[in-house]
């Protein structure tokens, strides 16, 4: 989140039985085809048609072994949807049915939670601080299900103080093709950061403590946060989120990419710019009732990769509601569409 500059937001990779992100999926119906045709033609895609419960803040979404879309997003104790089809979505309570008792020690709700599957379970990366503060912790939860209420807390994985010049939020874990874990986060301040970590136990590597710095803007403001990495035809992409996220039709929210030959960098734009200097080249921006569409995750389906965000929607009082669009690559660089 700003997190220097938010107010109170309503709720924010092999993966599964998702199935597992290199794994077979189920066949993905036709009307789900036809619904993430944008609606009209502009420099941006309209979000794909969702329907139901589609209210939320920095979505993560998985698909179980039975097809079954679990998402994810900030508030309360981490809120849950889910959809048979990746059209409707209902509401299905929080993750934790008992919220953690460290998370006191930062704040009272969990921020921008990250879904993956590995080893045969669930694991849910998530964050816990205040607004403004760069006094946050990335926590860590289990789930043999990834169910609502079925999620058991592993407790603190990385913290920053207010003397940090890093803020320990907004968590993705990407498991690289040699099998080691890393772990970006970031918010604000200096920018993305990354730590390896270990396998077994979900937490930092204790042979590696180095933060590599990912992403950052030393001129005007330091808004880019929400980092989410993939790896697509030898390269890794990082997505962020840049600018204000969290007023309404006021945000200037928007994802970015650039790519990188190692997975801790360093990351280029398009035009060959440094993600460390201002770099960023544009995958979702504002346009006409879609505002500030950000938070993003990026999850591979049956009908290629989807990015899945939050956005305001201008005709309904900048209410966030779930954006799913697909992405192509065959430019070397993620379209929306």
């Amino acid at each position: 989140m700003s997190r220097t500059s938010r107010t109170p937001r309503i709720s924010r990779q092999s993966r599964p039985p998702r199935l597992p992100r290199r794994t077979a999926l189920l066949a993905v119906p036709a009307a789900v085809l036809l619904a993430l045709i944008p609606s009209s033609a502009s420099a941006y895609p309209n979000p794909g048609r969702v329907t139901g419960d589609v209210v939320v803040h920095d979505p993560t979404m998985i698909r179980n072994s039975s097809g079954r879309y679990l998402l994810y997003g900030t508030g309360g104790g981490l809120g849950y949807k889910s959809s048979t089809d990746r059209v409707a979505f209902t509401n299905g309570g929080d993750a934790f049915g008992t919220k953690p008792g460290w998370w006191s020690s930062y704040a009272t709700e969990a921020w921008a939670p990250d879904i993956s599957y590995h080893g045969g379970k669930y694991l849910m990366y998530y964050a816990v601080s205040t607004f403004g503060s760069n006094k946050s912790a990335i926590g860590l939860a289990t789930s043999s299900t990834g169910l609502a209420g079925s999620w058991t807390d592993q407790g603190t994985v990385y913290t920053s103080t207010t003397s940090s010049d890093y803020n320990a939020i907004d968590p993705n874990l990407f498991v690289d093709d040699d099998g080691k874990w890393w772990l970006s986060f970031g918010s604000w301040w200096t920018g993305l950061k990354m730590i390896q970590i270990n396998p077994s136990t979900g937490k930092q590597l204790s042979t590696n403590t180095t933060r590599y710095s990912l992403a950052s803007r030393p001129t005007g403001t330091k808004a880019v946060e929400a980092p989410y990495i993939v790896k697509r035809g030898g390269y890794y992409y990082l997505f962020a989120s840049y600018d204000t996220c969290c007023a309404g039709t006021s945000s200037t929210y928007k994802v970015k990419v650039g790519r990188a030959t190692s997975i801790t960098g360093p990351y280029y734009d398009k035009n060959g710019v440094s993600m460390m200097n201002n770099g960023g080249t544009p995958v979702l921006e504002s346009h006409g009732s879609v505002i500030g569409p950000g938070g993003q995750s990026v999850m591979n389906d049956a009908d290629g990769d989807l990015i899945v965000y939050h956005y305001y929607d201008g005709n309904a009082n900048g209410t966030p509601k779930l954006g799913i669009n697909l992405l192509n690559w065959s430019s070397g660089w993620p379209v929306a569409y």
